[in-house]
């Protein structure tokens, strides 16, 4: 209960569940929702033992009842028990469908399973998460609150994330219908993020020029300025599922790209199309590497960039649980 005396925040003594909660931008949702009141929140993902890791570090970050559950979200029946079993444990007001995969590589070095894998984890996963979790949203009396988290890979196609990119502009597109269609009572918020210091560049997977796809996207995701604090982020997208705003862009540059798709469509798709032709040429053998698997890139002034870029990034792989390999769950 809310202590006497105390300011009521819009989530105090809810609880909570957010997908992808293992590492990440997950955790950090998860983390956040605790700090702005959440009195117990459940974290979902494939991996026990990375769960478990992340529910050790919720505990001594925060005073909320921590929950784990393994789930995979493309299995509709899994989550369908996951959101019965957190109801009845633990009631179910705020629901985070956060789960997802980063695949970096030229349309040449991948096939239709990557864009398979892409839509299954992202916008199947966000799908299944979203039906399973109305019925109990509806039953919330505080209001539930759904939030499908989005990209700006979603709000324009980018280079060489066309599969993560095709997969969240669906995610926007189902986030803007059940806004309109969720019903009385259930609020349901899109977030759109730009790059985030996550982390996630050694989780992502990286097709073709590994070592150079691995390169500049790292240093992008972690440049100052370019990128974004990702526990920042997440204290503003909890904020925003609190108020129940129905949208939420993150980073100046994710608006701005946005905005010109928008206003100018044809001229930024141009402006994508020299853009993909300066990233790295399909080259070396076919399939998918994580991000620890990668090398430096060739020549010094790449390995410099990649090191400045990325700096940021890579401080925030131990507090984004984001050390140990495993199943690509959190974005």
């Amino acid at each position: 209960m809310t202590r006497p005396g105390s300011r009521t925040r819009p989530l105090d003594d809810l609880s909570a569940l957010v997908t992808g909660g293992s590492r990440g931008l997950g955790l950090l949702l998860a983390e956040q929702l605790a700090a702005q009141g959440a009195a117990t929140v459940t974290i979902a993902a494939r991996d026990r033992e990375e769960l478990e890791r992340a529910a050790a570090l919720l505990r001594a970050r925060t005073s909320a009842t921590v929950r784990v559950a393994v789930c995979d979200v493309r299995d509709r029946a899994t989550v369908r028990e996951l959101m019965r079993t957190t109801h009845e444990a633990a009631g179910l007001d705020v629901v985070v469908a956060n789960a997802g995969v980063i695949q970096v590589a030229p349309l040449a070095a991948i096939g239709a399973e990557q864009f398979q894998d892409a839509m299954g984890t992202i916008f199947e996963g966000a799908l299944h998460t979203s039906l399973e979790a109305l019925p109990y949203l509806r039953q919330s009396p505080a209001g539930g609150r759904l939030a499908l988290i989005g990209s700006v890979g979603g709000l324009l196609a980018v280079p060489h994330l066309l599969p993560y990119s095709c997969a969240k502009a669906a995610v926007g597109a189902l986030a803007e219908g059940l806004h309109a269609e969720a019903g009385p009572g259930v609020s349901v918020t899109a977030v759109h993020p730009g790059l985030m210091r996550t982390g996630s560049h050694l989780q992502a997977e990286f097709g073709g020029d590994v070592d150079r796809e691995f390169g500049w996207f790292s240093a992008l995701a972690g440049a100052p300025v370019v990128s974004m604090d990702a526990r920042r982020a997440a204290g503003r997208i909890v904020r925003a599922v609190g108020h129940r705003r129905t949208r939420l862009v993150l980073t100046p540059m994710a608006r701005a790209a946005g905005l010109a798709h928008g206003l100018a469509p044809a001229l930024t798709t141009k402006l994508t199309t020299l853009v993909a032709k300066a990233l790295p040429e399909a080259s070396g053998p076919t399939g998918l590497s994580q991000g620890h698997e990668a090398g430096e890139p060739i020549g010094p002034v790449a390995r410099r960039l990649r090191a400045w870029g990325s700096r940021l990034n890579d401080r925030a792989v131990g507090p984004g649980n984001q050390r140990r390999p495993g199943p690509t769950t959190s974005a």
